[in-house]
Parts: structure tokens; C-alpha cells; sequence
């Protein structure tokens, strides 16, 4: 009931965060081409194209989790095997990018990275509801479903 919302939510976010992530890193690494400084030695071209490379494996990393978020919604089922470790991962990835955001970027960034991390745990968390079959009556009883409760019999004294 909550896991195919949620998991729409979760989706659309981490597509989102793919491609930020990615845009992000790759706009770092432009910036220091365009500078030609070197940073304690260290070679800008190579600074530059580490910087890209990073963009594009976290970019398909959290695009990798969105797909998986996208599966557990198109088919309403728990995810199961590589699926639940990659979004195990990206709901820790998330805890502790929440954690170092809150000095550098502000409580707003943190906020976002912790509810971000709170849908995943949520995807992770919901149970499957039990499978009943379409034309089976429901069981005897009093309305609760379960069977029909009898008084236990009274004492009896010698």
C-alpha cells in the first residue's frame, strides 16, 4: 500500500540526484581546466579528468539505485539480492553524506540527504501484504476474521 508511492519517490529523486551529481562533478572538473593551477603539486589535467570520471561513476551509481527504486515500483514487490544491497548502500551513502554536509553546505542540505535517506529505509522496510486468493470467502468469526471465541468453562468447587 505505501511501498509503490514511495517507491515512485524515491526514483525520481535518485534520478535527480544522478544527473546533479554528475553535472556537478563535471562542471568541478571544467573549472579547474580552465584554471591551469596546480593544487600542491598535483597535475590540473589530471585533476580534471579525475573530477569527470567521478561525476559519471556516481552519476550511473545513483541512476543504478533509481532503476532498482523504478523495478520495486513497477512491480510492487520488495527488492531482492544485488537490488536490496545497492539501495543498503545508497541509504548509507546518504547517512553519511548528511553527516558532512551539515558543516560546509548548511541544515538545508542535511535535511534533504536525511529524508532522502528515510524514503530508501522506508522502500527497504515495507512488508509484502499476504496473497489471498480473488474468490476465497472470508474465515468464520465475528467480524475480526478469526475463529469464534468460546467462554472457558466454569469452576467448579468440591
Amino acid at each position: 500500500m505505501v511501498r509503490r508511492p514511495v517507491a515512485w519517490v524515491v526514483a525520481v529523486v535518485l534520478f535527480a540526484e544522478a544527473f546533479g551529481v554528475a553535472a556537478l562533478n563535471w562542471f568541478l572538473g571544467v573549472v579547474v581546466d580552465r584554471q591551469d593551477m596546480s593544487l600542491a603539486g598535483l597535475d590540473p589535467d589530471k585533476m580534471a579528468v579525475s573530477s569527470k570520471i567521478g561525476g559519471i561513476v556516481f552519476g550511473l551509481y545513483f541512476a543504478l539505485c533509481g532503476l532498482v527504486a523504478l523495478l520495486v515500483a513497477v512491480r510492487d514487490r520488495r527488492p531482492a539480492g544485488l537490488g536490496r544491497i545497492l539501495l543498503i548502500s545508497a541509504a548509507v551513502v546518504h547517512g553519511l553524506l548528511g553527516a558532512f554536509t551539515w558543516g560546509p553546505v548548511g541544515p538545508p542540505a542535511f535535511v534533504f540527504m536525511v529524508l532522502v535517506l528515510a524514503l530508501i529505509v522506508l522502500l527497504l522496510m515495507t512488508e509484502d501484504r499476504p496473497a489471498e486468493p480473488a474468490g476465497a470467502p472470508p474465515e468464520s468469526g465475528e467480524g475480526d476474521g478469526g475463529p469464534p471465541v468460546t467462554p472457558p468453562p466454569a469452576p467448579t468447587t468440591p
